[in-house]
């Protein structure tokens, strides 16, 4: 298992029934969700990509896609240890909408999702083998049922356990019956027929610019310059004998 995702949704209705309808992205509503989510935030269009291959962007790179019925973000920004924390710009930016958050990394075995509904948080969780359960809030969702009842325990390996998983289940199998059962569609395991396939949702790109960031970069260079202009500077000795402090070019 080597599934990783930082995604972010809002959604009007049931989100699988609308990715099965996306078509081409609206560039100006996509831009405008960016715009809420990362508010203040340069932004630059770059090249695309599907819905499978970008649910966990390289490092500053943003996927996102409005479409009728639901709005996408993938971005690692969005990736939280205790998704109940999420920031508020965040929630109002549902404007009365779902929102659904998934986020898990399979280096750590790390899993993270919750959902909002008319604002209020209706379930979120958060667990890893390492840290344990950090947050276990609302009642599970059904596809959860199996895992909390100890169906689907990990199996030990006896080449490599020495110990009995930390957990009474992998966190990133129940994050793929998460995807499938929030978003329509998986990232590993055989597909169903009616499952979405995430490598037919285009999503576009964009690259970010934190403003902190860049009025930092400008105070540094502001500061680098002043330190150039410092070094310039030497004593000139005038006819007369006297030093004097000279600015070179």
């Amino acid at each position: 298992m080597g599934a990783k995702t930082a995604l972010l949704a809002y959604a009007d209705g049931d989100v699988a029934s609308a990715l099965r309808e996306a078509d081409e992205p609206a560039a100006e509503g996509t831009a405008a969700l960016i715009a809420q989510v990362f508010p203040g935030w340069g932004m630059e269009l770059t090249e695309g990509e599907v819905l499978g291959e970008s649910t966990y962007p390289p490092e500053g790179l943003t996927y996102a896609a409005s479409f009728p019925g639901v709005d996408l973000v993938c971005d690692r920004r969005l990736m939280f240890d205790r998704p109940s924390e999420l920031p508020p710009h965040l929630l109002k930016a549902a404007a009365g909408r779902r929102v659904i958050l998934h986020a898990m990394h399979s280096v750590s075995d790390w899993l993270a999702f919750a959902v909002w509904e008319d604002g209020r948080l209706r379930r979120s969780l958060s667990l890893s083998p390492d840290g344990g359960i950090v947050e276990n809030i609302g009642d599970p969702f059904p596809f959860e049922m199996p895992y909390w009842a100890g169906d689907r325990p990990v199996e030990p390996d006896p080449e490599w356990d020495e110990e009995p998983y930390a957990l009474p289940f992998h966190p990133l199998e129940l994050g793929n019956d998460a995807l499938r059962a929030l978003f329509g569609f998986l990232l590993e395991g055989r597909p169903l027929p009616e499952d979405v396939d995430p490598d037919e949702v285009p999503l576009l790109g964009f690259e970010l610019t934190d403003p902190d960031m860049s009025r930092r970069a400008q105070e540094r260079a502001a500061l680098e310059e002043a330190a150039r202009r410092m070094q310039r500077r030497s004593l000139h000795r005038g006819p007369d004998g006297s030093w004097s402090e000279a600015v070179g070019a």
